[in-house]
């Protein structure tokens, strides 16, 4: 089993779901493919690179996969994943509204670089909105990555606005709410 760390966003509404339930969704999914899941609260954070959009929807997922599976496996999941929650790459504007974003943060100790994915993701050091959550979900003694090496990028950036929204136990509650 390989340890695989997720970043998941949403800042747009789609087919009658706004970012929380979206989130929701493609946590549910996301627990299908990964074993031992766990989720960080989720994040309001203002949206970077390209500001006047609404605020984003930030958490982190942390879970075990398969080791028959490749990053790049993972990746075409993710794809499928967030295209039946209203993603449409071809439409949207880079950095731009979302759905669902979904990011391969880290694949085990694996590095990959090439033209559609890039692990660990390049820009994790300048995001407070994937490590604040991260430095939530991962144990003092992280074994495939240090901890500290994170709490020691957001010392350097700042918490750069990222507000906790909902812990995780009441974002599921809050889910489970929907259902009944």
């Amino acid at each position: 089993m390989i340890d695989v760390v997720l970043g998941v966003g949403s800042n747009k509404s789609w087919n009658g779901m706004d970012s929380l339930c979206l989130l929701k969704r493609a946590c549910e999914a996301l627990n299908g493919l990964l074993s031992e899941f766990l989720i960080s609260s989720v994040y309001r954070t203002k949206p970077m690179y390209l500001e006047n959009q609404d605020d984003f929807y930030n958490m982190a997922v942390r879970g075990k996969i398969d080791d028959v599976y490749s990053p790049f496996d993972l990746l075409e999941k993710i794809h499928v994943i967030e295209s039946c929650l209203g993603r449409n790459r071809e439409l949207e504007v880079r950095n731009g509204p979302r759905s669902v974003d979904i990011d391969i943060e880290f694949f085990g100790n694996q590095t990959v670089d090439t033209k559609t994915l890039q692990i660990p993701h390049p820009r994790h050091k300048e995001r407070a909105f994937v490590l604040v959550p991260l430095l939530e979900i991962l144990k003092e003694n992280a074994d495939f990555i240090k901890r500290e090496d994170f709490s020691s990028y957001l010392e350097k950036i700042g918490s750069g606005g990222v507000e906790k929204f909902l812990s995780a136990r009441d974002f599921i509650d809050r889910s489970e709410e929907r259902r009944v």
